[in-house]
This record gives structure tokens, C-alpha cells and sequence, in this order.
């Protein structure tokens, strides 16, 4: 059972993922074993973000200074489904 997204939540790239620029593709891309996640421009600077000392709460703040509209739940949602891909863990205060 993988652990709720919250906005005190802490996530972290896992230590087997690593985040990259895939020139081929020119996008950024999640690195597993044996997978690859292509990242869009905002879920890129997510993933930037998650550092394990960022809060998902400081990490919409932060968004918010470059995009437009940033929606909690969205942001939430995606790091979710990021953890019960394995490609991100998260830790709570």
C-alpha cells in the first residue's frame, strides 16, 4: 500500500529514478528500470521540485510563480500517481 499525497507531504524522486532531458524527444523524461516516463513542461517542473524537503504545498506555491493556473488537486493527483508508479516517494513532518 503506497502512502496518501497531502499537502504536507514531502515527495522525492525514488533512488532507482532519476529525472532527464531526452534530446531526442526534447522533452524531459523519468528514468526507471526498464521504463520511461515522458514528462509535459509543467509535470517536468513538478518533478524538479520534489526534493524531499519541498512540502506539496510549497511546491504549488512555487508553480504558481510560473504558470498561470495551478490547481492543488491536479498537482496532488499527478504526484500521486507518480508514487503508485514507484517513480516518486513521499515523507510526511
Amino acid at each position: 500500500m503506497t502512502a496518501a499525497v497531502v499537502s504536507t507531504s514531502r515527495p522525492a524522486l525514488s533512488p532507482h529514478v532519476r529525472l532527464a532531458f531526452d534530446r531526442s524527444r526534447g522533452k524531459h523524461v523519468l528514468l526507471g528500470p526498464e521504463s520511461v516516463l515522458v514528462l509535459n513542461p509543467p509535470g517536468a517542473s513538478v518533478v524538479d521540485l520534489c526534493d524531499g524537503r519541498r512540502t506539496v504545498a510549497e511546491i504549488v506555491a512555487n508553480l504558481r510563480g510560473r504558470y498561470d493556473r495551478v490547481v492543488d488537486e491536479e498537482v496532488t493527483g499527478f504526484l500521486d500517481r507518480l508514487v503508485r508508479k514507484r517513480y516518486v516517494e513521499v515523507g510526511d513532518d
